[in-house]
């Protein structure tokens, strides 16, 4: 999967491909949809505690910020795959949308799913 997918368009992050190694807050799919995080104060604040998460993580890189998204690359680790995930602060519905997406194979065996369970757990502590 090339990188020039990444970001986002007309408050939209790019579609999952049909592959199942991908999840995101604005699919039509069932089977890779996920609810978005609802804001934790203001978009700063809320910024600030994604990152916060993101930064305890291990093998995490935030590759591009601005005031409204996060790029952030996850480093697997027994085979070190990249993943991408996203994070696009809406203002206007005060949610976080989010993108999760294996750049190579087919199958994640649930870890971008997985993932996204997990930051949503620390996310709502």
């Amino acid at each position: 999967m090339s990188q020039s997918n990444l970001g986002v368009k007309d408050g939209k992050l790019a579609e999952c491909p049909s592959s199942p190694n991908c999840v995101s807050t604005q699919a039509e799919d069932a089977s890779k949809k996920m609810e978005p995080l609802p804001f934790k104060g203001t978009r700063e604040e809320t910024k600030d505690t994604l990152k916060n998460i993101l930064n305890e993580y291990g093998r995490v890189s935030i590759e591009e910020e601005t005031e409204d998204y996060i790029h952030a690359t996850f480093k697997t680790k027994i085979m070190r795959f990249t993943d991408d995930v996203e994070f696009y602060l809406d203002d206007n519905a005060e949610v976080v949308h989010f993108r999760s997406a294996s750049r190579v194979g087919y199958s994640d065996l649930g870890k971008n799913r997985s993932r996204m369970e997990e930051i949503r757990t620390l996310y709502n502590k």
